[in-house]
């Protein structure tokens, strides 16, 4: 009889401690913890990603060494090898990485110059703090499929929202009909790209060069 009492205790025991487990994992501290460790390992990734593709940006596919994504990324390498097996899988969880949206301005934005100059400067700040703008070239250009997730998850809703700003401004009178939104696009990124890697200005200074040249053009 003892023997069983004492089985039955301990089984109660066990699961009073399960229980308990259970219910501090799901405990809103615990919750918060697990969201915290979370984000920190989507920062270290989108850190390692980041710096995988300066690295193309800069350098070209060739040069992506474990070596040189720590000493740009400023995470360990034990860390890397954790997360990713080798170079190959690095380029390969760029395809499917998930960036944030790419919403620059709100989408009532008047059709003005001094809007225009606004989203020039929103979207070199943009296209600078998610992937560097040395790596918009080569994201455009690529053929690999490795760089298609950000085209249509940083740069495609950029243009997108250029686009609405211009047909606005021509249904509102403000701009010219008949305008090449996709050349004018193009003409802003080639622009940017070519400033940033021939001068030293700060994207302020080019937005309102670029808001000087492109005004006479497309103003009505």
């Amino acid at each position: 009889m003892s023997n069983i009492t004492e089985d039955s205790s301990q089984t109660g025991g066990s699961s009073i401690l399960e229980h308990a487990t259970a219910v501090a994992v799901d405990s809103p501290r615990a919750r918060t913890l697990e969201q915290r460790r979370e984000r920190r390992r989507e920062e270290t990734d989108r850190k390692i990603l980041q710096a995988t593709l300066h690295i193309v940006a800069t350098q070209g596919i060739g040069a992506v060494t474990i070596e040189e994504v720590a000493r740009r990324s400023g995470v360990a390498k034990t860390t890397i090898y954790r997360r990713y097996r080798n170079t190959d899988d690095m380029l390969r969880r760029l395809s499917t990485m998930q960036w944030p949206a790419s919403i620059i301005t709100p989408t009532n934005l008047e059709p003005s110059r001094g809007n225009l100059q606004h989203m020039l400067e929103a979207a070199t700040t943009r296209f600078d703090e998610e992937i560097g703008l040395k790596a918009v070239g080569v994201v455009l250009s690529a053929n690999n499929g490795y760089f298609e997730q950000i085209v249509q998850q940083v740069i495609q809703p950029v243009k997108q929202r250029f686009a609405e700003f211009f047909a606005q401004g021509q249904q509102a009178g403000v701009f010219r009909g008949g305008l090449d939104l996709s050349f004018i696009f193009a003409t802003i990124v080639g622009s940017m790209m070519a400033n940033q890697a021939l001068t030293d200005e700060t994207g302020m200074s080019w937005a309102a060069k670029m808001t000087d040249l492109l005004w006479p053009m497309i103003a009505a």
